[in-house]
């Protein structure tokens, strides 16, 4: 089974408490499924192009399935629902080499 891979580039962050409490409030439920963070923070340095933010996260999970049965969840809604209320994020799901 393919390794699932999420990135996640924060574009804009309205609300900088909420989406704090967001930060903090939903790692437990990315555990829960199997995930875990390879990437949080700084983007690092651009070397080509163009992005919009200098924020990221880059989850892994054990497959596109399970990062599925996370996103879509009832553990995640609310957190889920936070988020898009305080920030404006990019999501890319990918499935490893």
């Amino acid at each position: 089974m393919k390794k699932a891979y999420c990135i996640v580039n924060i574009v804009k962050i309205h609300h900088p408490e909420k989406f704090k409490e967001y930060v903090i409030g939903h790692v437990p439920t990315v555990d829960q499924y199997g995930g875990k963070f390879l990437v949080k923070g700084d983007l690092g340095e651009v070397l080509e192009g163009e992005w919009p933010n200098n924020l990221m996260v880059l989850h892994e999970f054990p497959s596109i399935e399970q990062f599925k049965r996370w996103y879509e969840s009832e553990e995640y809604k609310p957190w889920k629902e936070l988020r898009q209320s305080c920030a404006d994020v990019n999501v890319i799901l990918t499935e490893g080499a």
